[in-house]
Formats: structure tokens, C-alpha cells, sequence
């Protein structure tokens, strides 16, 4: 399926590139996350009639992205979970866990989707490297330091 994307994805194109996909993925996810339209010489027009409109609020978006990644570049975040007394977790701490964390510590405009754990679940006490993509061009690197509480 051809379709006209509305803002910059990640491993596909730019604001108004037109770009063959997936049905599915067009359809389950890019339509409905209002991130592409399908291209049809109406949506063709209405697009270019709006472009500088969209492009405007793009320019807002990653602007608003850069400023709360200044703001959170190099943060630590501290997490206390159950632990035993060897290290390990009872359970594990999630990016569910870890935007919680940030939102309490007022980053409210990070969602939980964009938390990037290259590891998977964090399942010991330490210190991991954690990556959170605001934007497509605007990713931070902050430290979650996981620290045991004995039962």
C-alpha cells in the first residue's frame, strides 16, 4: 500500500514522502497513530494545500522533543524494588517502571513507548544505561540506578 506520511518515522521517510508498506502495517498502526494517509491523488492535494501547516507543527514538535532533552540528558533515575539478599530482583523493573519514575519526577510528556531497554528488563540491583526516544532525531541516554529493599 502506498501512503503519504504525515510526520518523520524512524527507518522510513520524512514528512511527505510518499512510501510503499506493509498493508497491515499501514493499516493497523501508521493510519490510526495519524503518522501517514493513504495516497490517493485527493489526499495527494489536500496534503500539498497543507504542508506548511503540518511542517509547522512538526518544526513545534521536535522543538518541544530538543527542549525536554536537554532537560533529561544524563539524568538518574533512582528505582528501589525487592530484592534478595543475593542481588536479584523479586520481579523486574519495566520501561512501564522507569516513565512512572520520570513522570514523578516531573518529565510528564514521557509515555512508556519510548523507554528502550537494549537488554530487556532490568533484573538485578545497579546501574543500566537506558535510551528514551522522544522524537525520531531527538534520543537521551540516562542511568536508572536500581537499589535493593530487603523484605
Amino acid at each position: 500500500m502506498q501512503v503519504i506520511l504525515l510526520e518523520k518515522v524512524v527507518n522510513l521517510g520524512n514528512l511527505g514522502e510518499v512510501v510503499r508498506v506493509r498493508d497491515g502495517y499501514a493499516r493497523n498502526f501508521l493510519i490510526p497513530q495519524k503518522k501517514a494517509r493513504r495516497a490517493t491523488d485527493a489526499a495527494l492535494k489536500e496534503f500539498e494545500a497543507r504542508r506548511a501547516e503540518l511542517e509547522k507543527v512538526q518544526a513545534e514538535k521536535l522543538a518541544a522533543s530538543q527542549a525536554l532533552g536537554e532537560r533529561l540528558n544524563g539524568y538518574q533515575l533512582k528505582i528501589v524494588q525487592k530484592a534478595g539478599v543475593d542481588g536479584r530482583l523479586f520481579g523486574s523493573v519495566t520501561n512501564a517502571d522507569i516513565a512512572e519514575g520520570l513522570k514523578k519526577a516531573s518529565f510528564e510528556a514521557v509515555e512508556k513507548a519510548q523507554v528502550r531497554l537494549p537488554n530487556g528488563q532490568l533484573k538485578a540491583i545497579g546501574e543500566y544505561p537506558v535510551q528514551v526516544a522522544l522524537h525520531a532525531d531527538v534520543v537521551v541516554d540516562i542511568t536508572v540506578l536500581v537499589e535493593g529493599e530487603l523484605s
